[in-house]
């Protein structure tokens, strides 16, 4: 019965067959109900509906019945990504998850709808594949499965040997064509990036549609919050404050901590042009992106043409101080209760977390009375460890204060100096790579390949390591040691989550020791902070 599927559609006789339509779009299409106003015009054509259209009127020319379509918006068929095997090992792959589900369902021959599915039809071999790896998928599904997979164009033939052949050879053209494509749009950014030119796409916070201009308020209230970060207002703070007062990202929505700091870290901030590059970490074996900056030949950062809205110092600053925090666990939280996660139990055989519990009416002394509790043994704690609630929260409240008080007198007394202490040593280690690499491009060569590439690793790993240390200084001078010095009398004012990110900035926990026998007020002495180390 199957290879008479096969057999029939290789004639063209579809009739009384199932098929279900393979759309790709290489871009997001419009929505179905995103109705033209006034005349249309070419842009009004959704290329999905006029594939989806051919494929279904092709199959019920010739007495087929189409059941389904299987839709890939904004999906490439060339372009491949790191996949993590079972094994542990990465690889390179084309991932289409649509795609590969709908050959899953014609080797069941059922569709999505429940539909009996017996064969796959796409408008050209180029909107199946572009990829050898899934043309041999495709072939094993009409040749194993006896699925037949057609096009209507005419260029798709899976069902002969011979166009097995053709196909083969149709696909790896049109890999190379696609890679031909790949290589002009990546030389034309680089030339774009060269010239300091804006890339496409939507316009960044903080500037308008031209991307050149700035938008007044928007560069009024990335400079207000970048002041407030300098100042050691935690991220978390400036982030709610935002929040509360409406600040949405160009595209209308919340800001959320990973987008606020990508913002915060693209260079375009202090006027230099940047560029988005993938990267694997060396610790965890994850993908990561990060910015940046883009660097003439002779190593100098190229300035980009739109107007900054910080200046070099600024951005660098603000820029090692959220790339401290930028995987830190602190939670942009929903808590009703300051001291939630921050209090563990001090019991030598425990140490969980305590969480807060309402003080029942008839034996709380105050509205709202509660206290911090450990939890039951079933639940991973002691269930023997509390402590009254509001005089922890006042005591710790205090001791944290107190600490940011501390820390703003020490920083008075020493004073924040101009620049880092070595500064024009790493001035002179960027110089010494440019003028390598400058000796080494040459034509003819200055210097010889097996030089260049024996003296350049010494001199990234140096260039690295005093980056590192320069980040560390900034963090020092313009975060941790910058905090507010009205803390005390803003406190009040402060939204929970603020509060909560000044007490996780200031502590590692807060240890709650078991009460002294007979003593049954509040007693302070339970209480041992744990404070972070800068």
């Amino acid at each position: 019965m199957a290879a008479e599927l096969v057999e029939r559609a290789h004639w063209g006789d579809l009739a009384g067959m199932n098929f279900a339509g393979l759309v790709r779009l290489s871009f997001e299409s419009d929505t179905a109900d995103d109705e033209p106003k006034g005349y249309m015009t070419g842009r009004d054509i959704k290329g999905r509906e006029e594939q989806e259209k051919d494929c279904s009127t092709y199959v019920g020319t010739r007495k087929g019945n189409y059941v389904f379509t299987y839709e890939e918006p904004n999906t490439t068929a060339f372009k491949r990504r790191r996949v993590v095997l079972p094994d542990g090992r990465s690889v390179y792959r084309v991932v289409r998850p649509i795609f590969e589900g709908a050959l899953n369902d014609l080797k069941r021959g059922v569709a999505p709808n429940g539909q009996r599915l017996d064969g796959l039809i796409v408008y050209d071999i180029d909107r199946l594949t572009r990829d050898n790896r899934h043309l041999e998928d495709c072939i094993e599904v009409v040749q194993h499965f006896g699925r037949p997979i057609i096009d209507i164009t005419g260029t798709l033939d899976l069902l002969t040997d011979n166009g097995r052949t053709v196909a083969r050879i149709v696909v790896a053209t049109n890999n190379k064509q696609s890679a031909d494509t790949a290589r002009r749009v990546r030389r034309k950014h680089v030339a774009l990036q060269q010239a300091g030119i804006p890339a496409g796409g939507r316009r960044a916070f903080g500037w308008n549609r031209d991307k050149r201009t700035l938008d007044v308020a928007e560069a009024e209230i990335i400079r207000a919050g970048v002041t407030r970060l300098l100042k050691g207002v935690p991220i978390n703070g400036v982030l709610a404050q935002w929040r509360a007062e409406g600040v949405v990202t160009p595209t209308g929505r919340p800001w959320v901590r990973a987008t606020f700091i990508s913002m915060l870290r693209n260079p375009r901030l202090c006027g230099y042009r940047a560029r988005l590059v993938n990267g694997i970490s060396e610790e965890t074996g994850k993908n990561y992106r990060d910015w940046e900056i883009v660097r003439s030949a002779d190593g100098a950062p190229v300035v980009g043409q739109w107007e900054p809205i910080l200046t070099v110092a600024e951005w660098e600053a603000v820029a090692a101080i959220v790339g401290k925090h930028a995987n830190h666990a602190y939670d942009f939280n929903t808590r009703k209760y300051l001291l939630t996660s921050v209090l563990r139990c001090g019991k030598p055989d425990c140490g969980q977390p305590l969480k807060a519990q309402k003080i029942p009416v008839k034996l709380a002394k105050g509205e709202g009375d509660f206290s911090y509790i450990c939890r039951l043994k079933k639940e991973g704690g002691c269930g023997g460890m509390s402590i009254f609630g509001p005089k922890t929260d006042e005591w710790i409240t205090e001791a944290v204060i107190a600490k940011y008080e501390l820390e703003a007198q020490r920083r008075e007394a020493r004073g924040v100096p101009d620049a880092w202490p070595r500064e024009a040593e790493l001035s002179e280690v960027k110089q010494s790579i440019a003028e390598l690499t400058v000796a080494w491009r040459a034509r003819p060569q200055k210097i010889s390949n097996a030089r260049y590439f024996a003296l350049l690793p010494d001199l990234e790993r140096e260039e690295a390591e005093l980056s590192s240390e320069r980040e560390q200084w900034l963090v020092r001078q313009y975060g941790n040691a910058g905090k507010p010095p009205t803390l005390r009398a803003d406190w009040k004012g402060l939204t929970l989550a603020e509060k909560r990110t000044y007490v996780k900035e200031a502590l590692v926990c807060v240890l709650v020791h078991p009460a002294r026998p007979g003593w049954y007020q509040f007693d302070a002495e339970r209480l041992e902070p744990v404070w972070r180390e800068d």
